[in-house]
């Protein structure tokens, strides 16, 4: 009897009700074979020591198409392409399982169809307790659809990045989280001067200035990278060789799967030439606006001077000296205002504000008007201006007056640049159906050197140019691109120093002949009635000296000097005609308008306001506040007649 047996009854019921802790279950036995036999995704089979198949689970039927009856007994080098068969690699692969207990590889296995894969292969050597080998165990798996996304995703990366280092225009280059260059472009390599070789392991920073760097400026853009995803900024940047260039840059901050920082993606583009081209177009709307304002501000005293002018040659019995010297300043006064005129065009034209108002013209009247415009320049060098113009008339479109203007510029400089008592020449002519004037003169000449740089703005020849002789080197600038506004062009020609010069312009030939517009009527011409007039104006030498013109044509006369004070003359004096400046200070000439037109004293005053500015949309913005005419200072005299006359009229 054994100690349990002999115990009590009472004991062996306390010995039944031991605790499960205590109590020791016996080893549950594991059927590996049915285990490895239900693996379906692995192929997993027994070959015998000289590479036999001995067993076959359900894993390696599916992969390799194969039933258990069908390959087992077969040696295993049938799942091998007949390139590794051939060059023994299934021999290999035992050998080396055999001599270092494991061996690994992937490569193509053929199924039973004869269809190949892509698969991840183990051969582990099983060996007994006295270490004999007893065969292989293999484990294969199929990796086709890894590889070809491996595959697709490497040849994506391998397209990027031939795309990136080829391109150019852009520099394109990895950074690692330092901010040390890891990669670099062929684009990186031009704008920044640097090889692969020279900057990959330097620090992005050396693409900084000395002052920005020192500031810690490339250590900021890398942490407002890290906490915003990307950063852009634009500034001067250093190339290799010191010079540095205008830069647009973005620095992305790139993240692996795990959301770990990998580096820095970085494109810069040279946008130095963008820049330049910026800054000139600044400089040129500043240098557009200094020119309007400035022949704006010259208007202003030219208006009193030509009031003045007009007061003394109403002046009856003056000496031959006093009139030689009053003509004298007309005619300088003239001068001037044209010099004006063509620097606010200049200005215009750089605006693309000129309006041309086409209409047929023939160019024998554009000739004849524009040598009269030039005739007290021309008299006073005693030089003479010859025509030579065809029989058939030259008809082109265009706008009379800036046709005249052009013809005027170059009769000018021809008799400026002409000794005294010389002669100038136009010939006009039809070439290639179209109309051509020729300005000739026998001057100076023109180095062959400057005959395209002389239209340039502001350009002037100033090769054995004598004192007096200078400008504002507008003139010709304004002739070419009058000219070219036309549909035409214009070109200089001269065979050099002391061989005179030629500007030849051509012009299309209008299409066909219209029918001869009538006449335009006139107000009769005759004395005006005298008139009450209000004069509004701050500029008090301009006021003045007009005021005086006007009483002397027998009118009556108040001036406002501000908008205040022609607020209380206007009531007392009910005009039948108002002159009002518009840049006047505190109260401007549009708001004197709106508060005279509330007055019934002045329903029936005709307005005129008078600025230095005569642009359409200037014209446009008086005609909309209430003006009833617009004149550009200094108003010439036939303007003022025409006013009164038509101030008279609404009286009547």
């Amino acid at each position: 009897m054994n100690e349990l047996d002999a115990q009590p009854a009472g004991d062996k019921h306390e010995a039944a009700n031991v605790s499960p802790a205590r109590r020791v279950k016996p080893p549950v036995e594991v059927d590996y074979g049915s285990l490895v036999q239900s693996i379906q995704d692995y192929a997993i089979f027994l070959l015998d020591p000289t590479g036999h198949i001995v067993s076959w689970n359900v894993g390696a039927q599916k992969l390799k198409g194969y039933a258990a009856h069908e390959i087992i007994g077969q040696h295993f080098s049938r799942f091998y392409t007949a390139e590794a068969v051939a060059r023994g690699w299934p021999t290999y692969e035992l050998e080396q399982a055999a001599l270092t207990g494991r061996f690994e590889d992937e490569g193509w296995r053929v199924r039973k169809d004869g269809t190949t894969f892509w698969s991840n292969v183990v051969i582990t050597a099983v060996r007994n307790e006295a270490g004999v080998l007893t065969g292989f165990a293999k484990i294969t798996r199929d990796l086709t659809a890894q590889r070809e996304y491996l595959e697709a995703l490497r040849q994506s990366e391998e397209r990027f990045r031939l795309l990136v280092d080829n391109v150019k225009d852009y520099a394109i280059f990895m950074l690692d989280p330092d901010g040390f260059v890891v990669s670099w472009n062929a684009g990186a390599a031009r704008i920044k001067g640097y090889t692969r070789e020279e900057i990959v392991g330097r620090h992005f920073s050396t693409f900084y200035t000395r002052e920005e760097a020192a500031a810690g400026k490339p250590a900021r853009e890398l942490a407002i990278a890290r906490q915003l995803g990307r950063v852009e900024d634009e500034g001067w940047r250093v190339r290799k060789d010191g010079t540095t260039f205008w830069a647009n840059v973005n620095i992305t901050a790139v993240y692996d799967e795990s959301n770990r920082l990998r580096g820095f993606a970085k494109v810069t583009r040279d946008l130095t030439e963008r820049r330049e081209r910026e800054e000139l177009e600044r400089s040129g709307d500043r240098l557009r606006k200094f020119l309007a304002t400035l022949a704006h501000e010259l208007r202003n005293p030219l208006a009193p001077v030509r009031n003045a002018i007009g007061v003394m040659q109403l002046e009856a019995g003056v000496s031959p000296t006093m009139a030689r010297s009053r003509d004298l300043i007309d005619r300088q006064v003239a001068h001037l205002t044209r010099l004006v005129d063509d620097l606010l065009d200049v200005g215009r034209i750089m605006s693309d504000k000129v309006e041309l108002r086409l209409a047929r013209v023939d160019l024998a009247e554009v000739v004849a008007r524009a040598i009269e415009a030039v005739r007290p320049f021309t008299d006073a060098r005693a030089q003479r201006v010859a025509t030579h113009m065809p029989a058939e008339p030259l008809i082109v479109s265009g706008d009379t007056t800036r046709l005249v203007q052009v013809l005027q510029n170059l009769l000018h400089n021809a008799s400026k640049f002409s000794p005294s008592s010389s002669r100038i020449e136009i010939v006009g002519r039809i070439e290639h159906h179209m109309a051509v004037l020729e300005v000739r003169d026998h001057g100076r000449g023109i180095p062959v050197r400057s005959l395209d740089a002389i239209f340039e703005l502001f350009v002037q020849e100033k090769n054995g140019q004598s004192l007096g002789e200078g400008g504002l080197g507008i003139g010709l600038t304004l002739c070419k691109s009058l000219i070219e506004m036309h549909g035409g062009s214009i070109i200089a020609s001269s065979e050099g120093e002391g061989c005179g010069s030629s500007f030849t312009f051509s012009l299309p030939l209008a299409a066909a002949p219209s029918e001869a517009q009538p006449g335009q009527g006139g107000v009769a011409g005759g004395a005006v009635s005298p008139l009450r007039i209000l004069l509004v104006d701050d500029n008090r030498d301009s006021a003045d000296s007009l005021a005086m013109l006007l009483e002397l044509k027998g009118h009556e006369v108040r001036i406002a000097y501000d908008g205040a004070q022609a607020l209380e003359v206007a009531p007392r004096l009910a005009p039948h005609l108002a002159l009002i400046d518009l840049a006047m200070p505190k109260m401007d000439g549009y708001a004197a308008l709106a508060a005279l037109r509330e007055m019934p004293a002045l329903a029936g005053t005709l307005f005129a306001a008078m600025t230095g500015f005569g642009h359409a949309s200037d014209r446009e913005r008086t005609r909309a506040a209430g003006f009833d005419a617009h004149l550009v200072k200094p108003v010439e005299l036939a303007l003022f007649e025409a006013l009164l006359e038509q101030a008279e009229a609404r009286r009547r």
